[in-house]
């Protein structure tokens, strides 16, 4: 691990009572600052470079500029962000859950919860936004913003005839089910990474080629790849998920960590898609990170330079607030 520093992410006031400092998911870099997304709001924000941290945070709300499936205040639980000529990218979980149990909880209650299963709507988007320098806005000239959301248009429900991916669409993310984390432009390519499922220690990625749909303004469709909606690649992960994906130098970055709620190993790997379906035994390793327990859960990566990366993490350790109101991001040197 080559952790060389940390570095102040301070945002305002609403978003630490939102908790959004403490529920990072997913980061991008750009000539100003940082794009940043946590996993309990349906809002994207950018922190600006100032005096050795990232401030000035500006939120931008996704119901500005898409039709959110559930309106504006429904969490869309954003676990990627990509960005590329001139696009925004964010990605939600396209996933189930399962009701948390608290000690507090009577052992009666606690089994209703178990057996509770939610379906939030607003998980289950893509979303393209033009930019403006570092503002997203509704229309650019002829680029405007656009989402894939719907029954029978989302990721999850493409699914529905996958011989790989279809059993694991009903059940709840931290059960092995379906989990979208992460997206990556990479050449022209878009690749969306899953946490789970994970089938015999094997990460899934997919391949997308989201394109505006003519028939249905602010609308994005899936052009076909090999006559599917999307193209599976399988990596051996050795029983990691895809926590998150980064371009860098034609390749991408994996964010590898567990699929279910536990902790570690957490590693950064490298790996060259084909233009083929991929069955890629080695990718290969640029670094491990650090992981708590129950505490400091490496969500997003992204690159600075090329030779460095910011790491974002969820459920930070106290450690990392600072008295502004501030959480440390730690800057990695890739071997």
């Amino acid at each position: 691990m080559l952790v060389e520093r940390q570095v102040e992410l301070r945002f305002d006031i609403p978003s630490r009572e939102a908790a959004t400092h403490t529920n990072l998911s997913a980061v991008r870099a750009d000539t100003l600052g940082l794009w940043l997304a946590g996993d309990e709001t349906a809002t994207i924000e950018h922190l600006t470079l100032r005096d050795g941290r990232y401030d000035d945070q500006r939120t931008f709300f996704l119901a500005d500029f898409v039709d959110l499936p559930a309106g504006r205040t429904e969490e869309a639980d954003i676990e990627g962000l990509g960005r590329s000529d001139g696009w925004l990218w964010a990605v939600g979980s396209h996933s189930l859950k399962r009701r948390r149990i608290k000690k507090e909880h009577s052992g009666q209650k606690a089994r209703r919860r178990l057996a509770t299963v939610v379906r939030e709507e607003n998980r289950y988007i893509l979303v393209r936004l033009p930019l403006v320098g570092a503002t997203p806005v509704r229309e650019d000239g002829r680029r405007r913003a656009e989402i894939l959301s719907g029954p029978g248009r989302n990721l999850a429900d493409l699914m529905a005839d996958d011989p790989h991916l279809a059993p694991f669409v009903s059940i709840p993310s931290k059960d092995n089910g379906l989990d979208v984390e992460g997206i990556a432009v990479l050449g022209g390519r878009l690749f969306i990474g899953l946490r789970g499922p994970v089938l015999r220690g094997w990460a899934v990625l997919l391949e997308i080629r989201p394109q505006s749909d003519p028939r249905r303004p602010g609308r994005l469709r899936l052009a076909p790849i090999d006559g599917r909606p999307y193209r599976t690649h399988f990596l051996n992960l050795g029983g990691l998920g895809i926590r998150d994906l980064c371009p860098h130098r034609g390749d991408l970055l994996i964010l590898a960590g567990p699929t279910m709620s536990l902790d570690g190993p957490v590693r950064v790997l490298r790996w060259r898609p084909e233009d083929e379906p991929s069955v890629e035994h080695d990718p290969e390793l640029v670094t491990e990170l650090p992981h708590g327990d129950g505490r400091d859960h490496a969500e997003g990566i992204a690159t600075l330079d090329d030779e460095h990366l910011i790491v974002v993490y969820d459920s930070p350790s106290e450690a990392r607030f600072t008295a502004e109101g501030g959480v440390l991001a730690d800057i990695v040197r890739m071997i």
